[in-house]
């Protein structure tokens, strides 16, 4: 455990004196960054970060147990998939008179110390793996709240809820081979934004391997739609050469199909494209969206029963969570 080398755990006034600034110039570091002078802020953020520093909260001294908050750290809310997430987890923790504080990082410089402030302010937080945030942040919050990861695990000892990801990718990739006879598949998305992404390659992967070919590289993309005509570009104009395109999830899925058929390209007659997520509107369109049906709702409830658990017994035993996935085979893989 950090410390201020006295053994306690360190306070705003041992990095005040570490770092030699006042108290306040610690606080409007850590409220205000903006306000201070770099060079007197990178100092006080190393001195955090050395001695593990996270602000005391408030929500704990409440003495009405229901008052207690979530910390909730995600990367965005654009899409269906995180309105269902956050749906899940809002139903997990009204359950028991919880409220729920959402942090959003995408755009955000400072994430950690942005999330060392929610610490401050909340009883658990809860991480999603999209969210980059230093090992030391999280084992810093650590020794003061529960922590629990999601659609990833920070470190092995921080419990986790993931849904399956390497099976079903594996089991989606063979559909694609053995009953269509696609040969030329590519994978849409990067493998490096997040565990679960890093997964449905991996089982794209194990499937041609088990077929005895050899995958491509992934196509880069993000989980936003804004990525599809990019990628469907690269196809139409001979930069990408496929028969099959495996997306990272059906946000992205559905906008490459569209700009497949604006330009000429027939799904799947020409190029199967499939999906992940199996949100509402893979069940309406036409073609319909072949994709891996995924409990996001549930995911997100049974996440915050957790940490509500948690709250009331920190000594419990990490667990790690996994959710089953299923294949969903509709139209745009090519079956009937």
């Amino acid at each position: 455990m950090s410390s201020d080398g006295t053994g306690r755990r360190p306070t705003i006034y041992s990095v005040a004196d570490r770092a030699q600034v006042s108290i306040a110039t610690v606080s409007r570091v850590l409220r205000r960054p903006d306000e201070v002078r770099p060079a007197t802020r990178d100092r006080v953020l190393q001195v955090v970060d050395e001695l593990g520093y996270v602000p005391d909260g408030a929500a704990r001294s409440l003495a009405v147990k229901s008052h207690e908050a979530h910390g909730l750290v995600l990367p965005e809310l654009g899409g269906p998939y995180y309105a269902d997430l956050l749906t899940g987890y809002e139903q997990g923790a009204a359950d028991g008179g919880a409220s729920v504080v959402v942090l959003l990082t995408d755009g955000k410089a400072d994430v950690d110390l942005l999330v060392r402030r929610l610490a401050g302010r909340v009883d658990g937080i809860v991480l999603m793996g999209a969210v980059q945030v230093a090992p030391t942040t999280v084992a810093a919050i650590r020794r003061k709240l529960p922590v629990l990861g999601l659609a990833n695990s920070h470190e092995e000892s921080v419990e986790s809820f993931v849904t399956e990801n390497v099976h079903s990718a594996e089991e989606l990739t063979r559909h694609l081979v053995e009953v269509h006879g696609r040969r030329r598949l590519r994978f849409v998305g990067s493998p490096d934004i997040a565990d679960d992404v890093h997964d449905r390659y991996a089982g794209f992967v194990a499937a041609h391997q088990a077929a005895g070919l050899e995958a491509a590289p992934p196509v880069p993309a993000t989980f936003r739609e804004e990525d599809g005509p990019r990628v469907a570009a690269l196809l139409l104009e001979g930069e990408l050469e496929a028969d099959a395109l495996v997306c990272a999830n059906d946000e992205l899925a559905l906008s490459v199909m569209r700009h497949l058929s604006a330009g000429g390209v027939s799904v799947p007659d020409q190029v199967s494209v499939t999906g992940w997520d199996d949100g509402m509107a893979a069940r309406y369109v036409t073609p319909g969206l072949t994709t891996v049906s995924q409990p996001v709702r549930e995911l997100g409830r049974q996440v915050a029963v957790r940490m509500r658990a948690l709250l009331e017994d920190p000594t419990s035993v990490p667990e790690q969570h996994l959710l089953p996935t299923t294949l969903v085979v509709r139209q745009s893989c090519g079956c009937p």
